[in-house]
């Protein structure tokens, strides 16, 4: 990074990643500032990853370490209504919801993001996997260096003109070169064990989430693609698309859920053949490009490898047909594009594509 006498906000949550981003700016001479943003999530003090609430301790430690001010926002309101109200509202649907994707929309690069400029900053900055890099006077969003850690799944939300004011330190480093820089520097977050589960949810208990909201999910049936039923289920909460597990029915050959029929209340399932499907539809659309290509590599889920796909603009949705056909593609989750490492853009699923399926 070039040094520049600008003023950065660093979103601070106490852990290892935005604690190196804010030391690397500090390095490069920018004039540093942390941030913690208020969610309203609370989680036991010995759980790994903590969030929001008890993360205020360990990020103003860490900045009383590189002795940068240390600021804090309550977005907890906003978290409630844009990423838990999304998240119950989309499983009620019998949807399969990606909060993290929301968070990083709604809360880090919008409210955070336009804090720092009411504020006087240049750049908001923050410890994500990621990379943003101008070329031939355009703004990209890359993946990582670091293939295994790469977030830049989550990340396609981010408006295009917004891209010059964010920065990621990290998008050049491995996670074994944070961590160790993190021990040479001596900070107090070098060692905390990171949480894989959502924030909100640190147990993985989703009905708990309801629950505490006064809400609950109503019991039906388990049913075959014949509509025969094998048994009852708890809610259709409980489950998501390519489950497989937990079922509590028995069959001659492991079945996996393949839909959630909400206007039935309905829990439909299948063997691992009936994954299969050949494309999906998308909305609620944000393109990083003037137009996506007619042909590109997409994700269906963070973890999925990226794969070859044609891609037809529709009005404001997206039809996408892959190559080979895909598993578990998941309404509610995001579909991300890329050409090479270059973000491209995404959308939500909508609507998923079997196989011999007419799309047209």
């Amino acid at each position: 990074m070039e040094k520049l006498s600008k003023k950065v906000l660093v979103a601070m949550s106490g852990g290892v990643d935005s604690s190196i981003a804010a030391l690397l700016l500090c390095a490069a001479g920018y004039d540093v500032t942390g941030a913690t943003m208020l969610l309203g999530v609370h989680q036991a003090q010995n759980q790994p990853g903590r969030f929001a609430d008890e993360s205020v301790a360990d990020a103003a430690a860490v900045c009383a370490q590189l002795r940068i001010p240390h600021l804090i926002f309550s977005f907890a309101d906003l978290m409630e209504e844009k990423v838990i109200g999304k998240f119950i509202e989309e499983y009620c649907r019998g949807r399969t919801p990606n909060p993290c994707v929301d968070c990083n929309r709604y809360l880090k690069f919008d409210a955070l993001l336009e804090k720092a400029r009411d504020l006087g900053f240049d750049y908001l900055a923050t410890g994500h996997y990621a990379r943003i890099e101008q070329r031939n006077n355009v703004w990209l969003l890359l993946r990582a260096k670091d293939k295994s850690k790469d977030q830049s799944y989550f990340l396609y939300t981010i408006r295009k003109n917004d891209l010059p004011f964010i920065l990621f330190p990290l998008g050049n480093l491995t996670k074994d070169e944070v961590r160790e820089k993190a021990k040479k520097a001596g900070l107090r977050a070098a060692n905390r064990k990171e949480s894989q589960d959502i924030c909100f949810v640190p147990d993985g208990d989703y009905s708990r989430v309801f629950s505490e909201r006064g809400l609950s999910a109503a019991p039906g049936d388990i049913v075959n693609t014949d509509m025969e039923v094998l048994g009852h289920h708890r809610g259709i909460i409980h489950y998501t698309i390519g489950q497989r597990g937990r079922l509590g029915i028995s069959a001659k050959k492991p079945l996996y859920v393949l839909a959630l029929n909400k206007r039935d209340n309905l829990v439909v399932v299948g063997q691992k053949e009936d994954l299969l499907a050949s494309g999906l539809i998308a909305s609620d659309l944000n393109l990083l490009v003037e137009s996506l290509p007619l042909r590109a590599k997409a994700k269906i889920r963070y973890r999925k490898k990226e794969v070859p796909c044609m891609v037809t603009r529709k009005d404001e949705k997206l039809l996408v047909v892959f190559d080979e056909t895909q598993e578990a593609i998941t309404p509610g989750q995001a579909v991300v594009f890329y050409h090479d490492e270059e973000v491209l853009g995404g959308g939500v699923i909508d609507d998923v594509i079997r196989k011999g399926q007419q799309t047209k």
